[in-house]
């Protein structure tokens, strides 16, 4: 089936508001199996709203509208769909019911606050309206209640606008609904690749691509990293495993140690934190372009506190001397950008902090600072392990902020290779 979503919000349209619900949503389409090919923002506008959904209409089978659904004028969802659809609005008893009680509530949980805050106004009843012949779905976490239209082989759902609002109600009512909709089995797997580009990566499973029918692979860049999901669908869940399996084992072949993970919830710092775990290592970490952004990226990991030591952040010559023992005359005369100086920094972090593990990173950033010799991009990351020390050399492309973010992920991967690789 073919889903086209339609985000209703002004400030959605103007950027005031980041579009986190389309991203969600689209998401669990691809895990339905459902087609999404297009999505469309519109502001708070009927008549702009009203030709949006009449498009949608001639192309899409079910039609997902979020937003527009609260007690002001603005809120227009509910009322264009119910004119597209030439029906009625009525009141739904139900609704009304469920506002009143949210409303009193919250103001006997909230004591403290003025009584005028929970006053009920008469706008509010605008919300417990209902397209004549929909289906209401509740809002245990607000006062909007969404709403299932189907009307001649179409089906509209209408979702309220905040994320804390229209999850919840999406996976305990929509779900689901929609997977009663579903005539085969989707199952999904992921491979996640690092240490690779996407154009290369792409190259090299061309044939698997331009042959694919069932399963698919769907490529997607992320800073450093590649993932590719594999989607199969079957009468049930063995048969779509099956036809996924072959599919995977050539990935393997293909990327082999490029491969860092096949689980879609796990990152490539739970993979470095695990193995460290794993062969009881400790980390330390000494940064120099990317400012604390690996410290943060490994602390974000629940349990990092078991293997990470510490991490210095040495910006300048003088830190790197003063916290690193990086010696003077290896700066003097190669740089601070310099494979030399990286290996220093990572041997004096291990030193200083006892970690079984150093990585240190130093590179030119930009915009400014680089040279025909060490351009913009140029980055050296040295990872010690127990006295071994491996050093590799980046160039990367992009803005200041695409360089520190790909260096971070260049950094975890060269910890995860020197971990797999020692002996």
């Amino acid at each position: 089936m073919t889903v086209e979503l339609i985000s209703v919000g002004t400030e959605l349209l103007l950027g005031n508001i980041i579009n986190t619900n389309a991203n969600y949503l689209a998401v669990q389409c691809a895990g339905l199996g459902f087609s999404l090919y297009h999505q469309i923002t519109v502001g708070d506008n009927e008549i702009r709203l009203y030709e949006a959904i009449k498009v949608a209409l001639q192309r899409a089978d079910i039609i997902i509208l979020t937003g527009g659904l609260g007690p002001t004028t603005d809120d227009i969802s509910k009322e264009t769909l119910a004119k597209v659809l030439d029906r009625e609005l009525i009141m739904d008893d139900h609704s009304k019911d469920r506002i009143m009680s949210y409303f009193h509530n919250a103001a006997s949980s909230d004591k403290e606050m003025s009584e005028e805050l929970y006053k009920i106004t008469d706008n509010n009843w605008k919300q417990a309206l209902k397209i004549n012949g929909s289906t209401v779905v509740d809002n245990d976490n607000g006062t909007a209640p969404g709403y299932i239209v189907e009307d001649d082989n179409k089906i509209f759902i209408l979702l309220p606008g905040p994320p804390s609002e229209l999850i919840p109600m999406f996976e305990k009512s929509i779900l689901p609904y929609l997977k009663k909709l579903q005539d085969k089995v989707f199952v999904t797997k992921m491979v996640k690749i690092c240490g690779i580009g996407e154009a290369k990566a792409e190259t090299m499973i061309i044939d698997l691509i331009n042959n694919q029918s069932n399963p698919t692979i769907a490529p997607y860049a992320k800073n450093g990293e590649v993932h590719f999901r594999i989607t199969a669908s079957a009468n049930n869940t063995d048969e779509a495993n099956s036809l996924i399996t072959p599919i995977l084992k050539e990935l393997e072949v293909r990327f082999a140690d490029n491969i860092y993970s096949e689980n879609e919830d796990e990152t490539l710092e739970d993979v470095v934190v695990k193995l460290l775990k794993d062969k009881k290592l400790t980390l330390c970490t000494a940064e120099s372009c990317t400012g604390g952004l690996l410290g943060g990226r490994i602390i974000n990991v629940a349990g990092a506190s078991d293997v990470y030591m510490e991490g210095y952040i040495t910006y300048s010559n003088k830190a790197k001397i003063k916290n690193l023992n990086v010696n003077p005359n290896t700066l003097n005369t190669y740089g601070a950008v310099s494979q030399e100086t990286a290996k220093e920094m990572a041997i004096g972090a291990a030193n200083v902090s006892g970690a079984s593990v150093a990585v240190a990173v130093t590179g030119i950033a930009g915009p400014g600072g680089g040279s025909k010799e060490k351009p913009v991009g140029l980055v050296y990351i040295a990872c010690s392990l127990m006295g071994h020390i491996n050093v590799i050399e980046c160039n990367f492309k992009g803005n200041r902020k695409r360089v520190r973010e790909r260096s971070v992920v260049a950094a975890l991967d060269l910890i995860r290779r020197s971990i797999l690789t020692y002996k």
